[in-house]
């Protein structure tokens, strides 16, 4: 998994690209976190990520209540929105 980060005065771009498992999911978690204090918006640019696990998922509830709703997840395909419905992350994320 690669993470490239854009900021953009308090806004924050984390485009992730590869999977988001349980052996990645860490590094996000670790990004989000050094990053969150100084952020008003967050933005997860999922165009290039294949695959996202339950510890994944975790990783952007964690970052939705964190970001007390302002995070938009963006660019989901097919197979990581499928995992978003089946969990019911659609319901409570903003998803573009």
């Amino acid at each position: 998994m690669n993470i490239n980060k854009e900021l953009t005065g308090t806004a924050l771009t984390l485009t992730v690209s590869g999977r988001l498992d349980t052996l990645t999911a860490p590094m996000l978690e670790q990004e989000i976190k050094a990053s969150c204090g100084d952020i008003t918006e967050l933005t997860l640019d999922f165009q290039e990520l294949q695959y996202i696990s339950s510890a994944g998922l975790r990783v952007v509830l964690g970052a939705h209540k964190a970001m007390k709703g302002n995070l938009v997840v963006k660019n989901v395909n097919e197979v990581v929105m499928e995992i978003f419905d089946v969990t019911g992350f659609s319901d409570i994320l903003t998803i573009v």
